[in-house]
């Protein structure tokens, strides 16, 4: 595995005077930030919000570094979107898969569906944390679609820009970039219906936020989007560990 060793661009960051300065900036001045001062960053792509992302900064830059992670459990529909992205965007989407030993062992002992009885973490941390560590000891910084709003329990204090204290080791810091963290899920659908975004079509069928197809329903109305995801556990752990650093928050 390459490692990219900790650099004066990352260890020097002011954190909290990045805030200040960029707390009342747009996504798009964010990116132009982020794009500028690394060169090996990566757009995390897998919902509404991160085509966003990737549209505004295609109109920054043609060198974009987009993943996503296909956990084997996705709905039909996501993978759909991942082809119109492709497409729209002209662009080279890395996807990325869990260890296929570690699947089939998780499988063999506990079943398709242990997460029911034993919380999502140990099956999120297999199909989709371990493919992200994997990905993000290569990069110096990443690029997120979170939004305040999205969880009153884990996400309502996310930085714009941050130390990612959930991936940084001693010899790799990691920059992670929340350029849509004081946006609401209003302003990121009137983007995406004003410059015709592609999306998942499961938001037309009452699906807000999407996951895994085992893990992911449709929301009432009135409801949080989050209540749709992992409906069974409680709502201060709704984090699949791609953000366990809210969690500490």
């Amino acid at each position: 595995m390459v490692q990219v060793a900790a650099t004066t661009t990352q260890t020097e960051l002011n954190f909290d005077q990045l805030q200040l300065e960029y707390e009342t900036k747009s996504p798009r001045q964010i990116l132009e930030f982020a794009l500028a001062k690394f060169d090996n960053i990566a757009i995390s792509f897998s919902g509404a919000e991160d085509v966003v992302l990737i549209d505004m900064a295609s109109k920054i830059t043609k060198n974009l570094q987009v993943f996503s992670i296909d956990t084997g459990r996705l709905h039909p529909e996501t993978y759909q979107l991942f082809e119109r992205v492709r497409e729209h965007y002209d662009l080279e989407l890395e996807i990325l898969f869990p260890d296929s030993q570690q699947v089939e062992a998780l499988v063999k002992e506990k079943g398709m569906f242990s997460f029911y009885q034993n919380n999502h973490k140990e099956c999120c941390g297999i199909r989709k944390v371990v493919p992200l560590r994997r990905k993000l000891a290569k990069v110096e910084a990443w690029i997120t679609g979170q939004r305040k709003d999205q969880s009153p329990d884990t996400r309502a204090n996310i930085p714009l820009i941050q130390m990612d204290t959930a991936f940084s080791t001693e010899d790799h810091k990691i920059v992670k970039f929340n350029p849509l963290a004081n946006w609401s899920s209003e302003q990121v659908w009137k983007y995406i219906r004003h410059f015709n975004v592609p999306y998942n079509k499961l938001h037309e069928k009452g699906f807000v936020s999407i996951g895994c197809e085992p893990c992911t329903k449709a929301v009432l109305p009135n409801q949080h989007e989050r209540e749709g995801r992992w409906w069974w556990e409680n709502a201060a752990e709704k984090e699949c560990g791609f953000h366990e650093d809210n969690l500490k928050n």
